[in-house]
């Protein structure tokens, strides 16, 4: 984890970007009288400061400080110091150089290697920061050498790209259907609505039972339908939403306006597809901000066009392309276009305040030694993010909709679908990087993940193994298993390589060569008895509906030739809950067994009712990507794994749940699936950090995953994950129930 120093440079290098110049010399100069940082993140920090004084205007210092790093024994520094301190010195010149430097960015060079900064050969000062503490850093001899993450120079920027052209003169395949968008977003809506209604009732209940139950007199107004009030509320807050998460972004966020002076030098493009598409429909421009978040994200917002923002993050605007950062924008354009982003706006809306109580109760409940006075706070926050969750969910349909219609218009609008195509690959990587950097997922990430471009789940496989297996090989599975899309119920994105190829499809349609070719020679094997029992727990309801129909028949029947007379049991037909929790219960004692397939994980007395051992070979970190290209597998074809890595993850309260474990292979980073037991001693979190070994069974879905059998230390500490066990209790405790209502009647 980065120290304070490293934080503190890394928090006044962003600000010298964005021309923050007050800000970062209170950072840095934190940093450069440090005695116990290290020197690498020292000299950073004064390079950072001479620029950052003379920038501000304040030249004495920036000349004396200057001086003293011409004395540094590092030849990129007193080379860097020595041109620096001639352009200082140099009378009004120097001046008029500053002034021409004043936003702090520097243009990203349009080709294979977009993330680095254009050199400036003139004017030392005027170089990006990013250039010079690269210098700094290639130059020191420590290993573990820190750099903003957004202004690392990772292994993916030697990825080739195509670089597959644009067309000249497009036109549209056909006009896009918006009423499913529509339908939807009103649906999205009535179902956010609906939530809140539960829990607004819930509360009151509780409240005025907490009250009787403490002998004062409930409230009146708490028994009163919350059903007009909720919906006024709702409508206002769609209204003011504009100006409500412009607040929250900048107070959670370090939101700041992006001058167009600053975006124009990132992408010129964007600038004038802004000025251009607003001018076509006579729209106000929108309002442009920017997050200082390293990793890749953009968001818009607003109910109409004329209070519509587009957010993106000093990241994006780093890590992508001229081209790439205008179909972003382009995206975002169409969001605002197709009018789904004042929906996506109250859910962003209700949801960041509620994400904030977890995040702020998580560090509180840290600081607190005493692990008994620790429950209320896992108890409060874990609740908050469970209601974060469920008002999330609620817009999880909306939001991967809603995105191949933004989709299609940005290529529209820029007639550039292999830019986006190349935006949605780089966003996946510079998430992953982020992760691997922060060695968690950061709350800005989790926390907009609803409206950013690319989610970061489906970014931890994909943008971690570029470069060990071709795109082609890993999208294969999104945009050709026949199941694919029963996978990304509860994902709140489509498969990028999904959306990939609908994207390649407009490039055909244009006559464009493809930046992705996703194609495949060979069909794919997949038994349809395979997706029956990966889905056999849903199975069990109609089957349970159909059980239910049967015993009622065959009670018919015996009533009516008086054999024995059960009618007078099963009129309210409540029996018929029962079937359908027996028929759960049996899918999942059914899918369990394949999801587990080795006979001696189980109790014994399941041996008999086992299917046939599949192959128990156990697969190392080095078939990662091998498993990762297989188009044809399915969660339950239960591949067992054995890989050596970091563990990633949150600590603490914030990981109560275990939502955030991932591990760091050599390969790539894979999510980790966790089930602890009641009074286990030792929980993964206390591991995060550490070389470990994961055994399990590794499922190819929408996010590829391993369900943990064993995690075990160097030192030879084990946990065990109890994913049989707890699935078995579930089982059980389904068939009790229905067994229950059906003898109860």
């Amino acid at each position: 984890m980065p120290t304070h120093a490293e934080s503190s440079l890394e928090a006044g290098l962003v600000a010298l970007k964005q021309g923050d110049y007050q800000n970062a010399i209170a950072q840095l100069e934190t940093v450069a009288s440090n005695t116990t940082a290290r020197k690498v993140a020292v000299l950073q920090a004064k390079v950072g400061l001479v620029m950052a004084y003379a920038r501000s205007g304040d030249g004495e210092k920036a000349i004396a400080l200057c001086q003293t790093l011409t004395e540094i024994n590092n030849p990129q520094v007193k080379e860097w110091a020595d041109r620096a301190l001639k352009e200082l010195t140099k009378p009004k010149k120097s001046d008029i150089d500053l002034k021409k430097s004043e936003s702090g960015f520097v243009p990203l060079k349009n080709s294979d290697d977009n993330y680095r900064p254009k050199p400036d050969p003139i004017n030392p000062l005027n170089s990006s920061v990013t250039q010079v503490v690269v210098k700094i850093n290639n130059s020191n001899s420590e290993s573990d050498n820190f750099l903003p993450p957004g202004n690392r120079i990772a292994k993916n920027t030697q990825m080739y790209w195509r670089h597959a052209a644009r067309a000249k003169v497009w036109q549209p395949r056909h006009k896009s259907n918006l009423l499913p968008l529509r339908l939807l977003t009103a649906g999205t809506f009535v179902a956010l609505f609906w939530v809140m209604r539960a829990i607004l009732k819930l509360l009151m209940n509780w409240s005025n039972n907490i009250l009787y139950n403490i002998h004062l007199q409930p409230l009146q107004l708490l028994y009163r339908d919350p059903t007009q009030f909720l919906l006024i509320a709702l409508v206002i807050l769609i209204l003011a939403s504009p100006w409500l998460l412009d607040w929250l972004l900048t107070n959670f966020y370090g939101r700041r306006e992006l001058p167009k002076e600053t975006l124009n030098a990132h992408s010129r493009e964007t600038v004038r597809l802004l000025q251009r598409y607003c001018q076509q429909r006579r729209w106000i421009s929108p309002k442009l901000s920017v997050l200082p978040i390293t990793a890749p994200i953009a968001l818009s917002y607003g109910y109409l066009p004329r209070t519509a923002r587009i957010v993106v993050s000093l990241g994006l605007l780093e890590q992508l392309a001229d081209d790439e950062i205008a179909t972003i924008y382009a995206s975002e354009l169409a969001h605002i276009t197709h009018g789904d982003c004042a929906v996506m706006s109250l859910v962003l809306l209700l949801t960041l305040p509620i994400y904030r109580v977890y995040e702020q109760v998580s560090q509180w409940t840290d600081k607190i030694s005493n692990k008994i006075l620790q429950i209320p706070g896992v108890v409060i926050s874990s609740l908050a993010y469970g209601v974060w969750c469920l008002l999330t969910g609620t817009a999880l349909w909306l939001s991967k909709l809603r995105v191949y219609y933004s989709d299609r218009l940005a290529a529209e609008i820029t007639g550039n679908p292999n830019a986006l195509v190349r935006a949605l690959l780089k966003i996946a990587i510079g998430v992953a990087t982020d992760i691997e950097k922060q060695e968690h997922t950061s709350w800005q990430l989790e926390s907009l993940n609803i409206v950013a471009p690319v989610s970061h789940q489906q970014s931890l496989c994909l943008g971690s193994i570029a470069g060990q297996i071709s795109f082609e090989s890993f999208l294969m599975w999104d945009s050709l298993n026949p199941y694919r899309r029963w996978f990304t119920i509860n994902s709140s994105h489509p498969m990028i390589g999904d959306r990939i190829q609908r994207l390649c499809e407009i490039a055909r349609h244009w006559h464009l060569d493809l930046e992705l070719y996703l194609t495949n020679q060979q069909p794919l094997k997949i038994k349809a008895s395979s997706f029956v029992l990966q889905i056999a727990p849903f199975l069990g309801i109609p089957f349970g509906l159909m059980f239910a129909g049967v015993l009622c028949l065959m009670w018919q029947i015996a009533f009516s030739f008086k054999l024995f007379n059960l009618k007078w049991i099963y009129d309210d037909w409540s029996f018929v809950n029962g079937c359908v929790l027996i028929g759960i219960s049996i899918g999942i004692v059914m899918r369990l067994l394949y999801f587990f397939p080795d006979a001696d994980m189980k109790p014994s007395i399941l041996q008999s009712f086992l299917p046939d051992a599949k192959s128990t070979t156990i697969h190392t970190g080095d078939r990662l990507p091998n498993l990762l290209a297989n188009p044809s597998a399915l969660p339950i074809d239960s591949i067992r794994v054995r890989l050596v890595g970091k563990l990633l993850g949150r600590r603490g309260t914030s990981n109560s749940l275990e939502q955030d474990l991932i591990l760091q292979t050599n390969t790539g980073l894979v999510k980790l699936h966790h089930i602890s037991g009641l009074l286990q001693l030792v929980n993964p979190q206390d591991w995060i950090g550490r070389q470990i070994t994961v055994t399990g069974w590794f499922r190819r879905g929408a996010t590829p995953w391993i369900d943990i059998q064993t995690l075990q230390t160097q030192n030879g500490q084990t946990i065990n994950s109890l994913h049989l066990l707890w699935s078995m209790v579930l089982a059980l405790a389904a068939l009790a129930w229905g067994g229950y209502i059906l003898l109860k009647g």
